[in-house]
């Protein structure tokens, strides 16, 4: 697979305390599934190519496997947490490794017309915002934890 010696992803990647074991929901084949921070959208998580790529179009052979781990990860967040909708956001313009952000949208979110970056951005300049973004209903572990077993006992594939 492709490794970028300069990307923090492929660091993290090539590390095996790259993240934090409590951070890591599962890991695919072709990819890593990641807790994301901003809990208060309850099951956010971060999928992260294994494969160095900076498009999706570049992943090859790869791409198809890569979206159907996306794919069992998203039905997992929509079984585990019951959002009204699910938000995929492939953007990379920070760090530009392969992955998608996959954002749990809720009835109740009084933002929930708008862009989840509003939310964030208002959160790097306001750390009680921070805080509250961080902080979800379910506790991060709990929330690891239901996904996990979702994962594992509907076969997900597993590296």
């Amino acid at each position: 697979m492709a490794h970028d010696p300069n990307c923090p992803f492929c660091q993290k990647l090539a590390d095996p305390n790259g993240w934090p074991d409590g951070d890591i929901v599962w890991r695919f084949p072709h990819s890593v599934a990641l807790l994301g921070a901003w809990q208060q959208y309850a099951g956010y998580c971060v999928l992260v190519a294994r494969e160095h790529a900076t498009e999706l179009s570049e992943l090859g052979a790869n791409r198809a496997a890569f979206l159907d781990e996306m794919a069992t990860l998203a039905e997992a967040i929509g079984a585990c947490f019951r959002p009204l909708k699910l938000n995929y956001e492939l953007l990379g313009n920070q760090v530009p490794h392969l992955h998608w952000h996959i954002f749990p949208r809720y009835a109740n979110d009084p933002d929930r017309l708008r862009p989840v970056w509003f939310a964030l951005e208002e959160a790097n300049a306001d750390t009680s915002e921070k805080r509250h973004l961080e902080r979800g209903a379910v506790p991060r572990a709990e929330a690891a934890a239901r996904l996990r077993e979702w994962l594992a006992n509907n076969g997900a594939p597993v590296a």
